[in-house]
């Protein structure tokens, strides 16, 4: 191809705006399974609750969370919250609870405030949370406290457990503490923390009345959103580049086609002997089609595939560092495919163009000389011969076919078991905490798109060959030096 790699400079603008525009669209496609995580891990099962900072608390729990902090951090979480009196009209409709008392109500905070309330309330809500839970059931606080430092049933009938804990000694308090930290801590890291103190979050908003529902559609609502806006620029840079690939291609074919032409029309007998009329027909034909058939796929994969891949591969091992074996594994297994088929069907191409020429030539001698045929009676003879140089064309197009069909049911059980392996890994890890099932997702379609880059890869240096096979059958033309030639200034008679 480099031989006809002139061809393509007047068209290097388009082909710059082009290799944006799938910056554009990979960049999409791999924005999307991030939006489906957070649907999953935030929209539906934090229902909607995005932070483990609320917008409001009861006093109850303002009160009891200071119990698991320090008092600066108190202090601090005190002074970017209101107190809102009871009755208060003005958020009355969304805090319901204002009608039997007051509330704290979160101000307005910049992100770096925000990021640091998050830090100190995280754990302070989830063990309220925890708490709040095993005082009401026995279950969990056998799986709160499973070594039994802190049993319950001791308490005096009617006495709530956070009033017993304000009433213990500090080192008692320090060891209870302790042990529900370690306890959170083995969720699985800050993101199942912060996880868990969003549902905590989520129950103090149905303490207060508050239309959660509404939270959860809206989040849902918005995130989708977002996804919808986002394959919306997709579909247009995919479409727009589909457009700029065609016209590229179609470009490069049309002036290959007129400088071969041209060529061909000051060609002598001596450059004919070279090269048959056959072969020049199919030159200026099937070998230009191919060309520009290449060229397009070129332009849209060539770029898009890299940058897809290794996207695909930063972001899976963004959601889970312990899979990355399963992606290796299903490489591999495609590249062996893919170089078996490669090692195959390749040979062919070199001898499907010249069987075309071949073709060509016979068809073309038929024609040519029907008079003699008929004349000397060789009807049966021009067809035997057509319909072996068929016949010898069609299989071997017959087997490239055919080793190339194996590709996608290969592909497919690749896929499908790289699939089944990250749900078997993925769901043990789910269960134990140390991923969320929205990022098991993102994960598995992460995989996909790096498998899928692999294949289009795979496909474009497979189709490549013939393609360049057929470049160099080109450029023999349109490098043949002219014997022949008219003179820069002719004589006239």
């Amino acid at each position: 191809m480099r031989r006809i790699l002139k061809y393509f400079k007047p068209f290097s603008l388009l082909l710059i705006a082009a290799v944006a525009l799938l910056f554009v669209q990979a960049s999409a496609d791999l924005a999307l399974p991030d939006y489906m995580a957070d649907i999953v891990n935030i929209g539906i099962q934090q229902g909607g609750v995005d932070s483990p900072l609320p917008t409001a608390m009861s006093p109850k729990t303002f009160e009891r969370i200071s119990i698991f902090m320090t008092a600066e951090e108190y202090a601090d979480v005190q002074a970017q919250y209101t107190l809102i009196e009871s009755g208060d009209s003005a958020y009355l409709a969304e805090y319901p609870a204002l009608a039997d008392g007051a509330i704290y109500l979160l101000q307005n905070v910049d992100d770096e405030t925000r990021a640091s309330l998050e830090a100190i309330l995280s754990k302070p809500l989830l063990m309220v949370f925890g708490l709040e839970q095993a005082s009401q059931s026995p279950e969990s606080a056998a799986m709160l406290f499973p070594d039994g430092g802190f049993d319950l049933a001791k308490l005096p009938p009617g006495m709530d457990i956070f009033d017993a804990m304000k009433m213990m000694p500090a080192e008692k308090m320090t060891e209870i503490s302790t042990a529900l930290d370690e306890r959170f801590s083995a969720l699985g890291g800050e993101k199942a923390i912060r996880q868990a103190a969003s549902r905590a979050v989520l129950a103090e908003y149905e303490t207060l009345g508050m239309d959660t529902e509404s939270i959860q559609r809206g989040y849902i609502l918005h995130v989708g959103g977002i996804m919808l806006l986002i394959s919306l620029i997709s579909a247009f840079a995919s479409i727009t580049v589909g457009l700029f690939g065609a016209k590229i291609a179609a470009g490069v074919a049309r002036d290959l086609r007129r400088d071969l032409y041209e060529r061909v029309m000051h060609f002598s007998g001596a450059e004919f002997s070279r090269f048959s009329t056959a072969s020049l027909i199919t030159r200026s034909t099937n070998d230009i089609t191919q060309i520009q058939t290449v060229t397009a796929m070129f332009v849209r994969l060539m770029f898009f595939a890299p940058i897809i891949g290794a996207g695909a591969i930063i972001h899976a091992l963004d959601k889970s560092t312990s899979m990355w074996w399963i992606i290796v594994l299903a490489v591999v297994l495609l590249l062996s495919m893919i170089g078996t088929i490669f090692s195959i069907a390749v040979p062919k191409f070199k001898l499907i163009q010249k069987l075309i020429d071949r073709l060509n030539l016979v068809a073309r001698e038929n024609l040519v000389g029907m008079m003699v045929v008929r004349a000397f009676g060789r009807e049966k003879h021009e067809e035997k011969r057509f319909d072996t140089a068929n016949v010898e064309l069609t299989d071997t197009n017959l087997f490239v076919n055919r080793v190339f069909v194996v590709i996608m049911p290969f592909m497919m059980l690749i896929m499908n078991g790289a699939t089944m392996l990250i749900i078997w890994v993925g769901a043990h890890q789910v269960a134990q905490a140390q991923m969320q099932v929205g990022d098991m997702m993102a994960f598995m379609q992460y995989a996909m798109q790096v498998v899928f880059a692999f294949m289009m890869l795979s496909m474009l240096f497979i189709t490549f060959p013939r393609a360049d096979v057929s470049a160099n059958r080109v450029a023999d033309i349109l490098e043949t030096p002219i014997t022949i030639f008219d003179p820069e200034n002719p004589k006239h008679f």
